[in-house]
C-alpha cells in the first residue's frame, strides 16, 4: 500500500541476517496479503510450514476482529490474532472471541474528539468498539455496515457512561483535504499528549488507540507470556502503525510497497507484497535451519 511518491524499489532478496525466530509477526493489509486482499497459495504453504517447524505465527493488524475471515484458515497452533492495532487480541479459533481488550476510555475519547475539533476543522470520526463501528453523518463509510449508528461522535461517546457500553477500541478520525502524514503530524502535536495516534491508510484516516497502545506493546504481553524475547521476533510490515512493532522485533522486515518511515523503521527489507515478500523470508529461514540442522 505504497504512497507519498515513489517508492524506491526493494532488493530482488530480502536483506539481513536470518536468526532462529520462535515468533513470526505479520500485518496483513499491505503485507501479508496481496492488493486484492488474498493470501497466496505460497503465502498459505510458507505459514504452514513455520507452525511446523514449531516457529507460532502471530497475524497483527489493525483490522477488527469481524475482518478476519481472510486469514482464518491460516492461523494454526494458538489461533490467536492482534487485531484493532493491539486494542485486542482474539481467538479465531473460537469465532473471534475477545481473549484481551486494551479500551480507549470514552472520556479519553471526548478529550481527543474536542482537541482535534479545535485544533484540525474538518474532522469527522467514527468510533470502532468490540460491538462494531458507528459514525458520524460527515465520516466516509468506508465499509457500509447496516448496523451502524449515524451520530456526532460526543453523542455515540457518552452513551451509557455507566459503563454498561461496549468497549471503545479506537476512535478514527478522517480529513477530506489534508495529506495523510500532515493530518498525522497534526493530531500527534495537538492531542498525542491523550492517545496513541497513527494511520495504515492511504487516505487521511488515523487509528487512536489508548495511551501506550499498540501492535508493539499488545505482541510484547502476548510475548512475555511465553517466554519469547524480542530477539527472537521476526516481524513484518508496511505502514506507519508498524513501525513500533518492527523496532522492538530482533529482526524486522519492511515490504517493498512500504511507506518511507517504515523503511528507515526497519533492520531489513523484503519484496512487495504482490510478489509474497513475507513468504520469501520465511522460506529462506527455514532452509537456513535446515542447513544449521535445526529443529522445532
Amino acid at each position: 500500500m505504497g504512497e507519498d511518491g515513489a517508492v524506491t524499489s526493494a532488493p530482488q532478496r530480502p536483506e539481513g541476517p536470518f536468526p532462529a525466530p520462535r515468533l513470526i509477526a505479520t500485518d496483513l493489509d499491505g503485507t501479508l496479503l496481496r492488493d486484492d486482499k488474498s493470501v497466496s497459495p505460497r503465502t498459505v504453504a510458507a505459514l504452514a510450514a513455520a507452525e511446523e517447524a514449531g516457529i507460532e505465527v502471530f497475524f497483527v493488524t489493525g483490522r477488527p476482529a469481524r475482518w478476519m475471515d481472510v486469514v482464518s484458515d491460516h492461523v494454526h497452533g494458538h489461533g490467536l490474532a492482534i487485531c484493532a492495532n493491539g486494542a485486542a487480541v482474539v481467538d479465531l479459533h473460537a469465532g473471534r472471541e475477545f481473549v484481551r481488550v486494551r479500551a480507549l476510555a470514552r472520556a479519553t475519547a471526548l478529550t481527543v474528539v474536542e482537541t482535534l475539533r479545535a485544533a484540525v476543522p474538518g474532522t469527522s470520526f467514527a468510533v470502532e468498539t468490540t460491538d462494531g463501528i458507528n459514525y458520524e453523518p460527515a465520516y466516509p463509510p468506508f465499509f457500509q455496515d447496516p448496523g451502524a449508528t449515524v451520530a456526532t461522535a460526543e453523542k455515540l461517546l457518552r452513551e451509557e457512561e455507566d459503563g454498561s457500553a461496549a468497549p471503545v477500541l479506537k476512535l478514527l478520525a478522517h480529513h477530506a483535504e489534508l495529506s495523510p502524514d500532515e493530518f498525522l503530524a497534526q493530531a500527534r502535536t495537538a492531542a498525542g499528549a491523550y492517545a496513541s495516534i497513527t494511520r495504515s491508510s492511504p487516505t487521511a484516516l488515523l487509528e487512536i488507540s489508548g495511551l501506550g497502545v499498540s501492535k508493539a506493546s499488545t505482541l510484547e504481553l502476548c510475548c512475555a507470556e511465553r517466554g519469547i524475547s524480542p530477539a527472537e521476533v521476526v516481524a513484518f510490515g508496511d505502514m506507519p502503525n508498524d513501525i513500533e512493532m518492527l523496532r522492538w522485533a530482533g529482526t524486522s522486515y519492511a515490504m517493498g510497497n512500504a511507506h518511507p518511515d517504515v523503511l528507515a523503521a526497519a533492520s531489513g527489507r523484503t519484496v512487495a507484497n504482490d510478489e509474497d515478500g513475507v513468504a520469501v523470508v520465511i522460506e529462506r529461514i527455514l532452509a537456513e535451519r535446515t542447513v544449521r540442522g535445526e529443529s522445532a
